[in-house]
């Protein structure tokens, strides 16, 4: 007798990457107690280290945030599988910048979606909003899909936050446990024409005509909507309405209750007000908390919502979530990150959905594993529908710039897919066999070239360091990387000297460039001139212990013990296994024989 196993269902715990800051407590604790509850694998959680403010800057954001998980997604090989990332509290959740419709600051959250297409190397400009694809707007709900990538080149993200871990165990808790039964609580501000309220009567109009009329009120009064039992949805204009003035509704919501409000800063923090705080208004900035007067995401959190949409800067109203297709979406089936970025019409802005993810009380049907992640793509060695994507992406690009032919691409494509195995010689192979189809693009002789220089083999960087200086002879990095290899490896001071000095003039005062030059003026005998490059470089502070360690051994040569030891204690602080090295050691000696 043949037994046949049950298909392995997804959108599940295998499809989420949970994200955990190690300088936040409360995000490790919010993060263990999620893992817990929805058997998150270990496999599928990543520690970044960032600060636990609610601010980032770009370039931290970029640095301990969009590139550890980005490593991690390639690292795994889990473009496709995974499907959403939920970050936790203790995060950042906005990222400085400017502020208008073209404005830089945006949610972290937000930023995160576009991963997807910025690993395949699209370009995404930072200023202003980037249409989300996965947005509803008029298309019938019937036409929509289940999330997956094979149709969507982004992550949804959402994140459990909230006042106090408290509010975010509840959170967790009810998003576990979800309820079908509840009102949808709406609470127009007029019956006006206005976006916003039309929104609400078209979410009345679209649940009636699915069966729910019974469980749908709408206001169009001057009336503030509170003290409901059993609510499963709640929407309004929070403090944008005159008449609602309190923070607290008296609603008792059921689990897996979503609510939304049209306020432009009710994400700005969730960090929890004095008890006294109230509504206030904008000329009286003794009412404002956190910088705004308006209503806060996190109220209705602790009054037991299990998801919410919420804003970090002014989002304009045409961007906020339209409820229309969010109630209507959640009640049709899809889980709860779904319902929300079905409903949102922008990325990279200003948008934080709070929530679980996984939270699905009317879903009937799902994805199974192999239409989520349906394995690797032989031609490039990447997750399939990521690898296609990227082909193509590649493809284009190679093309316009140089004439090369889709399939002298894919060698590049599976060098970088061994690249992020760890398979240094499988990398080399693929693009020395892209090589000799076509040398015509600089960047994957420039991988290659490096991959030669780790592996001692500086004869060969050498040569294609000169070939892609041939196709681009104002490339700063590769005279860098020729000026280096030709003063360290070859002894050919005379002829890498202009080459750095180049590079350098290129760069712009590049730190790690300002390092090659002031290193090959060292080994020349200008230690006078080598000390300015040096100290330059040093003073940009960069985690390089390589600059710290060269403008240490400089200082020593010119008298300076002093700024020697400071300079060796912070290379040594960045890489501690240099102690080892016997360049170090003799340094140290000679640090100890000067003072």
């Amino acid at each position: 007798m043949t037994l046949f196993g049950a298909p392995l269902f997804s959108q599940t715990a295998e499809n989420v990457l949970l994200v955990l800051n190690e300088t936040s407590p409360v995000s490790m604790d919010i993060g263990a107690y999620y893992a817990q509850k929805r058997g998150i694998p270990e496999s599928n959680i990543i520690r970044i280290r960032t600060e636990a403010d609610d601010e980032i800057t770009p370039a931290n954001f970029q640095g301990q945030i969009h590139q550890p998980i980005a490593a991690w997604l390639t690292r795994n090989f889990a473009q496709d599988r995974i499907l959403y990332i939920v970050l936790t509290k203790g995060i950042p959740f906005r990222i400085t910048g400017t502020s208008g419709k073209d404005a830089t600051t945006s949610s972290v959250d937000s930023e995160l979606t576009l991963l997807y297409p910025r690993m395949m190397g699209h370009n995404i400009a930072v200023a202003g909003p980037f249409g989300n694809p996965y947005f509803l707007n008029d298309t019938p709900l019937n036409q929509a899909k289940q999330f997956n990538h094979q149709d969507y080149d982004i992550y949804l993200v959402s994140r459990l936050d909230g006042y106090n871990t408290a509010d975010i165990y509840k959170l967790i808790d009810t998003g576990f446990t979800p309820a079908k039964e509840g009102q949808i609580i709406l609470d127009a501000k007029s019956s006006s024409k206005e976006g916003g309220d039309l929104w609400l009567q078209e979410t009345a109009s679209a649940l009636k005509s699915m069966g729910f009329e019974d469980r749908v009120v709408l206001d169009n009064t001057e009336k503030t909507l509170q003290g409901f039992s059993n609510v499963l949805g709640y929407y309004s204009w929070g403090s944008n309405d005159p008449a609602i003035k309190i923070r607290h509704f008296g609603m008792k919501f059921t689990p897996g209750a979503l609510a939304g409000m049209f306020v432009s800063s009710d994400g700005r923090t969730f960090t929890e007000p004095p008890a006294d705080w109230q509504i206030g208004t904008w000329d009286n900035r003794d009412t404002h908390f956190a910088g705004s007067p308006q209503s806060l995401a996190g109220d209705l959190i602790r009054e037991g919502v299990t998801g919410i949409a919420a804003y970090v800067a002014e989002p304009f109203l045409e961007a906020t979530v339209r409820p229309n297709i969010l109630f209507p979406a959640y009640m049709s089936g899809f889980n709860l990150i779904e319902s929300y970025y079905l409903a949102v019409p922008y990325l990279s802005w200003q948008t934080v959905v709070i929530g679980d993810p996984l939270c699905a009380p009317f879903r009937k049907s799902y994805l199974s594993a192999d239409q989520i992640d349906p394995g690797i793509d032989l031609e490039t060695e990447f997750p399939r529908f990521f690898g296609s994507r990227k082909l193509k992406n590649a493809s284009m690009v190679a093309y316009k710039s140089a004439g090369v032919l889709p399939d002298a691409i894919k060698p590049i494509l599976q060098a970088e897919a061994r690249l992020a195995k760890n398979d240094r010689s499988g990398a080399k192979k693929a693009l020395e066999e892209y090589l000799a189809l076509d040398d015509r693009l600089p960047s994957p002789q420039l991988i290659l070239a490096n991959l030669y220089e780790l592996d001692k083999e500086y004869e060969k960087a050498i040569e294609r360091y000169r070939r892609i200086l041939d196709l681009s002879p104002d490339n700063a990095v590769v005279l860098n990387n020729l000026a280096y290899a030709l003063a360290v490896h070859k002894n050919s001071i005379e002829e890498a000297l202009p080459l750095a000095e180049k590079a350098y003039k290129l760069s712009n005062k590049n730190p790690n460039l300002a390092d090659t030059l002031g290193w090959i003026l060292h080994l020349a005998g200008q230690d006078d001139k080598a000390i300015e490059y040096l100290e330059e470089a040093a003073r940009a502070n960069i985690p390089n212990a390589q600059i710290h360690l060269h403008f240490a051994i400089v200082s020593a040569a010119t008298g300076n013990t002093l700024q020697a030891e400071i300079a060796l204690e912070r290379a040594l602080e960045i890489d501690p296994e240099l102690e080892k090295t016997e360049e170090v050691k003799q340094l140290q000696e000679m640090v100890i024989q000067r003072k």
